[in-house]
């Protein structure tokens, strides 16, 4: 097993710290049919209507302090035919505007194409009288992201990623991801005249990788993002030095699995800004009570304090409640969020 990309790199600890907390309402649905999708997944985009190649490192310490952490309301639900097509439907709503989205993936052997089609709410009625066949004929109302995904591409390892957006003529990208025992390399280029091109690798082992991760902007001349990142990963304990925004912020994370029988895990990350010389620091833990439901609370430097509760009441179908308080201002800061997610 090799170091994996550079989105790797202080993951678990983000996990552990940020994954599953909700302080809003998210209702999921997971089904298998093999018709009838169309005109449920319409139901879904209209009732709520409206309108980087890698992620950021320190990805197992990120999902356990920051994962699921929401302040908005989300319903998604998704369907699969009985060709391999998913198809997923969802709404969010934030503060008083609502987003609409349908995204649809379609695998065959190697190759993967993912379609997604978001609206504006400002459009959401409009669509509603239209029906679904708008997002088609009706560019103006929606925005259609499209990406092909071809793995082990000429050889084992090597997968390429093209994506597009319509309408957007200066929206095509390529990028190149290729796996290797002891590296980890991704190069991307969008399609344009005056490109912005991506870099990331990490070279390394299981236990030890370093990486580094740089955007160039060929219009400017200039580098528009470089950031570098050190994991260190033992049986039960992940930690990650990260370098990030172009050199001004500097954060190390860390997991440990203190008892894996009972997936209890504590976390911690500190972030220090040196333009402002501010710090933030998070600290959270997990514990599962039995094997169905889990426990989670995070406390960051500035009295915020979360906490959530999670049970897998059925294989796959899960309910969670999860709670946010600023401890400074408790009378107007409490949030509190419902997930439920079904699958069969």
């Amino acid at each position: 097993m090799g170091p994996g990309l550079y989105s790797e790199i202080g993951k678990k600890a983000r996990d552990l710290l940020y994954r599953d907390y909700l302080t809003d309402q998210k209702f999921t649905v997971t089904t298998y049919t093999s018709n009838g999708v169309v005109n449920f997944l319409r139901f879904i985009l209209f009732f709520f209507g409206g309108s980087s190649y890698l992620f950021p490192p320190g990805k197992k310490a990120r999902d356990l302090l920051y994962r699921d952490y929401l302040t908005d309301q989300k319903f998604t639900v998704t369907t699969y035919t009985s060709n391999g097509v998913a198809i997923t439907a969802s709404g969010t709503k934030k503060n008083e505007f609502i987003f609409g989205e349908i995204q649809s993936q379609l695998k065959n052997k190697n190759i993967t194409v993912d379609v997604k089609a978001n609206s504006d709410s400002n459009y959401a009625f409009l669509l509603l009288v239209l029906g679904l066949e708008a997002l088609t004929s009706v560019s103006g109302f929606c925005q259609l992201l499209t990406t092909v995904t071809v793995d082990e591409l000429a050889t084992p390892g090597l997968k390429t990623i093209f994506s597009f957006v319509v309408p957007g003529q200066r929206s095509g990208k390529v990028e190149l991801q290729y796996l290797h025992d002891y590296a980890g390399v991704s190069a991307g280029i969008g399609l344009t005249a005056n490109p912005i091109v991506n870099l990331s690798g990490v070279v390394g082992t299981k236990a030890l990788s370093v990486g580094a991760d740089v955007s160039f902007d060929t219009a400017s001349g200039n580098f528009i993002k470089y950031n570098a990142g050190l994991s260190v990963t033992n049986a039960d304990l992940i930690a990650a030095l990260t370098l990030n925004d172009k050199g001004d912020s500097l954060s190390a994370s860390y997991y440990h699995l203190v008892n894996p029988l009972s997936n209890t895990a504590v976390g911690a990350e500190i972030t220090h800004s040196f333009s402002s010389n501010e710090n933030t620091l998070t600290l959270g833990t997990q514990h599962a009570l039995d094997p169905l439901t889990l426990v989670k609370a995070r406390f960051n430097n500035y009295g915020k304090a979360s906490a959530l509760i999670q049970h897998e009441w059925r294989p796959k179908s899960f309910f969670t409640i999860s709670g946010e308080v600023d401890t400074k201002a408790i009378e107007k800061s409490s949030k509190v969020g419902l997930s439920l997610v079904l699958r069969p």
